[in-house]
């Protein structure tokens, strides 16, 4: 009986070592599973080991210096620039970004702050402040002397930086960098970076608004210049660190302290601006939407409010709607109060105006006009003029609220001819007898300037047909501004 018991225990203690043993292996396994895939991992996305210092280094400061043809070169890709920005062609405007040599001081300016080489860094901002100046002076000079001065969407698009500007500068610069350092620069991607950073454009947008006196327009475009270059230099210091590029030693330690204090003191300054413009960005970015969602959600979808004109001054804090028809208080409050649940614009004032002309008050003077009519024999003529005046008046706000669907004909409008900037639409009165009074639509256009007058002239006769189906009108006038 006691040796049955001790067999018993002696298989139970060998089936707990199995068990124990099964554990430590499959922990064993799981441990070189989580290895492999923490290397696997790794391989994949250090690039470390694929880093030329010295050549990284010495590539970058090759491109610096402007002289020779680096400066034809530049001032070339520059008219080419501007050219395709008067034209509004994007392709053109590519080529030119492709061919300009402004990436090289801006490299050299994150690669010294990030070395500790105080002689690179003055050479890039030398070099750097030069080249702007020349982009600037030369695009100033073209479209001085081009006959083409309208602002096209391209130069338009130039003049007012927001927080996705910030986003392709920093990400733009750090596939540079990263692509400088590897063994055997990726020509693709420097070209891709050149053309997603798009520097030049905003050089050719300022030249422009000197050359047309727009301040506004100057200032912008160097605004959206000088966040490209920031984060294209910081994305530059930081990568370099991340590499541990070796720091330039200098024979004197009291010199190699100064100029280690210089360029950090540099390497702040930098940051400073960096950090305010994205944090002002992102900020308007905010105000921005939630003023769109605003109109959206309590305006746009308001049968009973017609928007003649909204605008909104972030600086300082005001938004200004103006509406045809009156507008009561209790829609003045209401409006107020929706405001409150948008957070970035919920300390805006809003300014709210009318025209003061409902359709029940004009009702009103049209009746007491007709009284007057009936007791003033004298007065004919002058209280005809009034009655048919009111009689447009209520008719052109009836036909927006029921007889046509104004926003609706000017959305169509729009979506058919992009072309178009400006839709008006009116009933005017005429007498061909100077006895019988009719009524005729009459529309108002203005076109896009970069379109010329032959087109201008069959698009509206396209317009023309296509309203009086809709409509259902015979005639109909046609205005251009």
């Amino acid at each position: 009986m006691e040796e049955n018991k001790f067999n018993f225990s002696e298989e139970e203690a060998k089936k707990e070592d199995a068990v124990k043993q099964s554990k430590e292996a499959v922990k064993q396994d799981a441990k070189g599973l989580f290895e492999s895939g923490k290397h696997f991992v790794k391989e994949i996305f250090d690039f470390r080991d694929d880093t030329d210092r010295d050549a990284t280094i010495t590539a970058i400061k090759n491109d610096i210096p402007l002289k020779g043809a680096t400066v034809w070169i530049l001032i070339f890709a520059i008219f080419v620039a501007s050219i395709g920005l008067n034209l509004s062609s994007t392709a053109v405007v590519i080529g030119a970004m492709l061919i300009s040599p402004l990436m090289g001081p801006i490299l050299g300016v994150g690669m010294s702050l990030a070395i500790n080489d105080i002689d690179t860094l003055k050479s890039s901002f030398i070099n750097l402040f030069v080249m702007v100046f020349l982009s600037v002076l030369t695009a100033y000079l073209y479209f001085r002397i081009s006959p083409l001065t309208e602002l096209t969407p391209e130069l338009e698009a130039r003049t007012s930086p927001n927080i996705l500007d910030v986003f392709i500068a920093i990400f733009g610069g750090l596939a540079l960098i990263v692509a400088r350092t590897k063994r055997g620069t990726i020509a693709s991607v420097i070209f891709g970076v050149a053309i997603a950073t798009a520097l030049m454009p905003p050089l050719c947008t300022a030249g422009y608004g000197l050359a047309v006196w727009n301040i506004e327009y100057f200032l912008g475009a160097m605004y959206l210049f000088t966040i490209n270059t920031i984060f294209i230099a910081l994305a530059t210091f930081v990568v370099l660190k991340v590499l541990r590029f070796p720091m330039l030693k200098y024979a004197n330690s009291k010199k190699r302290k100064r100029i280690a204090q210089i360029a950090a003191f540099f390497g702040v300054i930098a940051m400073i601006p960096a950090i305010l413009t994205f944090i002002t960005l992102l900020k308007e970015t905010g105000i921005n939407s939630d003023y769109k969602n605003f109109l959206k959600n309590e305006i746009e979808i308001n049968d009973n409010l017609w928007l003649q004109d909204e605008n909104i001054k972030i600086a300082q804090n005001k938004i200004t709607l103006r509406f045809n028809g009156e507008i009561s208080n209790v829609t003045r409050t209401d409006l107020k109060n929706e405001l409150q649940s948008y957070e970035n614009i919920k300390e805006f004032n809003l300014e709210i105006h009318d025209n003061g002309r409902s359709a029940e008050k004009l009702s009103n003077s049209l009746d007491r006009a007709y009284e007057d009519l009936d007791k003033k024999e004298n007065i004919i003529s002058g209280l005809q003029k009034e009655i048919e005046g009111l009689k447009l008046e209520i008719e052109s706000i009836q036909n927006k609220r029921g007889n046509i669907d104004f926003s609706a004909i000017a959305k169509d409008a729009k979506i058919r001819y992009k072309e178009l900037e400006y839709f008006g639409y009116a009933r005017m009165l005429e007498s061909k007898d100077f006895i019988k009074i009719d009524t005729i639509p009459v529309v108002h256009l203005k076109w896009n300037k970069s379109i010329n007058d032959s087109i201008k002239t069959a698009k509206e006769k396209e317009l023309n047909g296509w309203l009086r189906q809709e409509l259902k009108v015979k005639n109909i006038i046609v205005k251009r501004d």
